[in-house]
């Protein structure tokens, strides 16, 4: 319909001649008020305002942010329309294809366009952008990579290659060899769906999502004329570099998980990569993970999309199953001449050799190792736990020690500390045990300083060297030294790997109470042991049954994951299912589950308590084609209670990493 104005009045905005509209996504993240807004555009404007660009505009009688979504002639709006307060500026950030792409991340998970919008685009740094003057850089030339391993080593490596470079948008989950030099293999791919692009004579784009910034680095490094884009760099320089990804003037991004919405022009490939890392769930509404959003962005966009790591998770297994994704894999042969030699230190053989092996924390297995490899180069030990010693028991009848103020789990900062409450931080002296009144204490779990400590005291004269927390190192030299590592902190050995690695404590991660327990345990493993050169020994300390354990000593992550999926479907339980995870206050959660309206095939389970005794979870659950209408009604629900204003923090997670 026709846009109702104020009679003309000298002074008065003048509205522009041609597509007065403008719709607004309004930096409100509502539930009930997620959608654009129609605003008129004046004359004056008119030039600057394009769709994409961010304006100021009145909102419930304050002034607010917001993008223009596109401009219109007409508007379904009854009655008068007001003007956009300001044009921020005529550079348009929001690319269209990324608006589509958060629209439909805001609908699968439940949230709003605001808080994805946000996620998106990165904070304006308007010095940097009127620094940059506006322009359509140099579109950057196709680029050569390295020779791989690609065509050789992985069976259908070379007609995958050949697709990308033929723009046929192949889809793979891709099983990394151990032992080479992954960051190389995606220089690959990306080289070859960036040959030619979507308009003759232009190359293509390609987007490559990995956990940190370290990984950043190394795949920066590795393929030509990429650009990082993390949050690491600051603000006015990751500002510069979104700038130059929205103009043209950059076609290859490597950034972490917010990168995925990078608006990467002609984009032809997206690479995730060790997706089983928790890193790449976004711990901000509404919670997606960069794999999803990628899966998504890649149908959208037309795009090939290869979901990459040394392990394979149930995620990507269901991919396989369907038949949406082919694997990319190695043949037994090659596998094999460049696996490690996994050694399992509580087998039957080493437990006839060393009685103790199954219950020592470093049995003679993996001392014999590490001094064996010694000679030969660096020793990389990986322990679950950062710090020094994280948790106490009485050293008679193993009763854990608790806080006598909190009940939180005591634990040592030290060898020369006192222990200290991990919660409150209140300090403790001895005190007699509760149970039995016992004075001594012993190391439940020890961190990566205490095992260097001891690795210290037992190898004089070898250099021992620690990577995790906040000192992380990149790299280590290729000389003979024992690094002593936290799961997803292992330095790589400068120009070649481990002479051996050992793997401690591996019935903490196989005992832990989450669904991915097995799953997690096997990635941070293979990823660890990967870094060993190829034959190299790697002893890991746990039980030689479980099926974790028996996948690393086959070096199979396809197989474990197949099998992880099947025995998740046959208890409902995701990826087979969709979970959503809803915590909040009893009172608050009882009325909100009582503004549900689920599907028939929903299921609800709980309420259980939240970690906060005050606060409870309630899970929801609906098979996978019934996604959709789950977070619809979730969304409704959320809706209903913005606009009644009802008090209370809620928080809603759909597809939850945990949920147990």
């Amino acid at each position: 319909m026709p846009v109702t104005s104020k009679p003309v009045n000298r002074g008065a905005p003048v509205p522009a001649a041609v597509d007065p509209i403008a719709r607004v996504a309004v930096d409100v993240p509502l539930a009930h008020l997620d959608r654009p807004f129609d605003y008129q555009v004046t004359e004056a404007d008119s030039a600057n305002c394009v769709p994409g660009c961010r304006v100021r505009v009145r909102f419930a009688g304050r002034l607010v942010d917001g993008f223009v979504l596109e401009r219109a002639g007409t508007t379904n709006h009854v009655g008068t329309l007001s003007y956009l307060a300001k044009v921020v500026s005529a550079e348009p950030v929001l690319a269209p294809e990324i608006a589509t792409l958060a629209r439909a991340v805001a609908d699968r998970w439940a949230g709003s366009l605001a808080d994805v919008v946000r996620l998106a685009v990165p904070p304006r740094h308007a010095a940097t952008e009127k620094r940059v003057a506006a322009r359509s850089g140099p579109v950057p030339e196709s680029v050569v990579a390295p020779a791989g391993s690609l065509r050789q080593r992985y069976e259908g490596g070379s007609s995958f290659l050949t697709a990308l470079a033929d723009g046929r948008a192949p889809r793979a989950v891709w099983a990394a060899l151990p032992g080479t030099e992954w960051p190389g293999e995606i220089a690959e791919m990306v080289v070859a769906a960036t040959a030619s692009g979507s308009a003759p004579g232009s190359p293509g784009g390609a987007l490559v999502i990995v956990p940190d910034a370290r990984d950043v680095e190394r795949v920066a490094a590795a393929v030509p004329g990429a650009l990082a884009l993390q949050a690491e760099a600051g603000p006015a320089e990751r500002y510069r570099r979104f700038l130059a990804v929205r103009r043209g003037e950059a076609r290859i991004v490597v950034g972490t998980r917010a990168a995925v919405y990078a608006p990467v022009a002609g984009l032809n490939l997206i690479v995730v990569w060790d997706d089983g890392d928790d890193l790449h769930a976004e711990p901000r509404s509404p919670y997606a993970h960069a794999r999803d959003v990628a899966l998504l962005r890649a149908h959208q966009q037309r795009a090939a999309l290869v979901i990459g790591g040394h392990a394979v998770t149930a995620e990507s297994a269901q991919l396989l199953q369907s038949g949406w994704a082919r694997p990319l894999v190695a043949s037994r042969a090659v596998v094999r001449e460049l696996a490690p030699r996994v050694v399992v230190a509580g087998d039957d053989t080493e437990r006839e050799r060393d009685p103790g092996a199954a219950s020592a924390r470093l049995p003679s297995l993996a001392w014999r190792q590490a001094k064996e490899a010694l000679r030969e180069g660096p020793v990389l030990v990986q322990v679950p736990r950062r710090g020094y010693v994280g948790g106490l028991a009485c050293g008679r009848c193993r009763t854990p020690a608790r806080c006598a103020a909190c009940g939180g789990p005591l634990a040592l900062a030290s060898s020369h500390a006192v222990p200290a409450c991990r919660w409150c931080g209140r300090p403790h002296a001895a005190t007699g045990c509760a149970v039995c009144g016992a004075h001594e204490l012993r190391a439940l779990a020890v961190g990566e300083r205490r095992t260097a400590e001891e690795i210290g005291r037992a190898l004089p004269g070898v250099a021992v060297r620690t990577s995790g927390g906040d000192h992380v190192l990149a790299s280590v030299p290729d000389e003979p030294a024992v690094v002593v590592a936290t799961p997803g902190a292992e330095p790589v050995v400068e120009g070649a790997g481990y002479a051996a690695v050992l793997l401690l404590d591996g019935w903490g991660l196989l005992g832990r109470a989450d669904l991915r327990a097995g799953e997690e345990a096997l990635r941070r493993w293979m990823n660890a042991a990967a870094l060993a050169v190829p034959r190299a020994p790697v002893v890991v300390m746990a039980d030689p049954n479980p099926a974790p354990v028996q996948a690393l000593v086959r070096w199979d992550p396809v197989g474990h994951a197949t099998r992880e999926l099947g025995e998740r479907a046959e208890l409902r339980f995701p990826p087979a299912d969709r979970f959503a995870s809803i915590e909040a206050e009893p009172p608050v959660l009882q009325a909100f589950c009582e503004l549900l309206a689920l599907p028939p095939s929903a299921e609800l389970l709980g309420p259980v308590p939240a970690g906060d005794q005050a606060r409870e979870r309630m899970l929801a659950r609906v098979p996978r084609a019934d996604g959709s209408a789950l977070a619809a009604a979730l969304h409704a629900a959320m809706s209903t209670r913005s606009a009644r204003k009802d008090d209370g923090a809620l928080r809603v997670q759909l597809d939850p990493l945990t949920i147990l």
